[in-house]
C-alpha cells in the first residue's frame, strides 16, 4: 500500500479551514474512491482528475484508490481541490516525491486537458494557509497576482499538471505571466462637486462621511436622492490595511479578479426586488456575499426601501412594528447557510439601526420617495 497527502483549503464564507488531502494506493478493484464529506461538484473531481493526469502521460493507477478529506466531518465545496486531488494520486504513485507536497497548498479547478483553472475565495483561502504555516501555494496561471497579494507565501502560476510536475520534481519552471486585459478596472467614484444646488443633503452626506452616520434621503421623484448618494463614497477616506484585506477577500469570494488590494470604499446598490439571499448572501455549501457583504468598509444604498414594492427592504424588514428583530432574522438565516461573510452577523450583534453606523462596517443611504407610500413606513437604517 503506498500513501500520500497534500493541503487544500475548506471555505464557509470568509472562514477558511486547512484540509489535507490523504491518498491510499493498494489492493483492490480499480475505481476511485472519495470519502470525507464532498458535494456534488468536488465528488466528480475524481473523473477530472483522471483525465487531466492521463492527458499529460502519467497513468492513473490500475488499483484501488481511496481519497479522504480530514477533517472528515467538515463538509467540502468546490472544484478548488481538483489539484491537490492530482498531487496526491501523483505522489502515491511515484510521479512526484511525496515530501515536495509538504509545506505546499494546491487550490486550482482542473480542465480534462489538464490546463489549471481559476477558482473563487482563493484569497481567504491563501490568507488561512499562511496563517497555519504554509510556506508555498500553488495557483492557476491566472490568478499569480492575485496571489500575491498574500505577503509571506512563495506563490507559484502554473498553466497545467505538466507545470506542476516539474515543479515537485525539481525542475525548471516558466511560469505563465497573465495577459493584461484580465485586469478589473476600478470603479469611478462621482463627485459630489457634480452636483448643482442641494446645500443642505450636500452637508448631510459630509456629516455623514465624517461621523460614519446613516443617511435617509425623502423627498419627491428626481430631486436628486440617487445622484447625491452616489457620491457618498467619494467623500469617504482610503481603506486601512484590515479592511483593505477584507474587502478584497469578499470581491475574490465574489469571483472579481484582484490583482491589487482594493483601497477604495465599495459601493452596493442592490435593486428593491432583490432578494433576502441577494440582500444579505446565502447559498449552498460555499457562500456567495450579498450586497451588505460587497459594501463591506463602504455604502450599501437602498433605493426605493420604503415604496412597498421591495421583497425584501419593505415587507420583510421596513414594514415590521419592530424592525431590529426582523434585521436580525433575516441576518441570522443567510448567516446559517454561508457564516462568515463581514456585514452579517447570526446573533444580531453590530447591528446599528439606531442613526449611527460606529458598529456596522457599511453605511447606509436610504431612499424614500415621498407620495408612494413610504413616509409612514421608513424605518430603516
Amino acid at each position: 500500500m503506498r500513501q500520500s497527502r497534500a493541503w487544500s483549503v475548506a471555505l464557509v464564507g470568509m472562514q477558511a479551514t486547512m484540509v489535507e488531502v490523504e491518498c491510499s494506493v493498494g489492493a483492490g478493484l480499480p475505481r476511485t474512491v472519495l470519502v470525507g464529506l464532498p458535494d456534488a461538484a468536488l465528488n466528480e473531481a475524481r473523473e477530472r482528475c483522471k483525465a487531466a493526469v492521463t492527458a499529460h502521460g502519467h497513468g492513473w493507477p490500475q488499483q484501488l484508490v481511496t481519497l479522504n478529506l480530514a477533517p472528515a466531518a467538515l463538509p467540502k465545496a468546490g472544484t478548488h481541490f481538483d489539484l491537490a486531488i492530482a498531487a496526491a494520486v501523483l505522489a502515491a504513485s511515484g510521479v512526484v516525491p511525496r515530501a515536495a507536497l509538504e509545506g505546499t497548498v494546491l487550490l486550482a479547478e482542473l480542465s480534462l486537458d489538464g490546463r489549471l483553472r481559476p477558482v473563487r475565495g482563493l484569497l481567504p483561502a491563501l490568507l488561512a494557509s499562511r496563517d497555519a504555516g504554509v510556506r508555498r501555494a500553488v495557483v492557476p496561471a491566472q490568478q499569480r497576482g492575485e496571489a500575491a497579494l498574500v505577503t509571506g507565501l512563495s506563490v507559484w502560476g502554473l498553466s497545467d499538471v505538466a507545470q506542476l510536475v516539474s515543479l515537485l520534481r525539481g525542475e525548471p519552471v516558466a511560469e505563465q505571466v497573465p495577459e493584461p486585459d484580465e485586469v478589473v478596472a476600478e470603479r469611478v467614484e462621482p463627485d459630489l462637486a457634480d452636483v448643482v444646488g442641494q446645500l443642505e443633503a450636500r452637508w448631510v452626506l459630509e456629516v455623514a462621511a465624517a461621523g460614519g452616520h446613516h443617511v435617509m434621503l425623502q423627498g419627491p421623484p428626481g430631486v436628486g436622492k440617487t445622484l447625491l448618494a452616489e457620491r457618498l463614497p467619494g467623500l469617504l477616506p482610503d481603506l486601512d490595511a484590515v479592511t483593505s484585506l477584507e474587502v478584497s477577500a469578499v470581491h475574490s469570494l465574489s469571483g472579481v479578479p484582484l490583482r491589487r488590494l482594493v483601497t477604495r470604499p465599495p459601493y452596493a446598490a442592490p435593486h428593491h426586488s432583490c432578494s433576502v439571499a441577494a440582500l444579505v448572501g446565502g447559498g449552498s455549501r460555499i457562500a456567495g456575499p450579498g450586497a451588505v457583504s460587497r459594501a463591506h468598509g463602504g455604502v450599501l444604498f437602498l433605493d426605493e426601501a420604503s415604496n412597498g414594492k421591495c421583497t425584501s427592504f419593505s415587507k420583510e424588514v421596513t414594514d415590521e412594528d419592530d424592525y431590529e428583530p426582523a434585521w436580525r432574522e433575516r441576518a441570522a438565516g443567510a448567516s446559517d447557510a454561508g457564516g462568515g461573510l463581514p456585514g452579517v452577523h447570526s446573533d444580531g450583534a453590530g447591528y446599528a439601526g439606531r442613526g449611527h453606523a460606529g458598529d456596522l462596517p457599511v453605511s447606509a443611504a436610504v431612499e424614500v420617495s415621498q407620495g408612494q407610500g413610504g413616509r409612514d413606513r421608513a424605518s430603516a437604517p
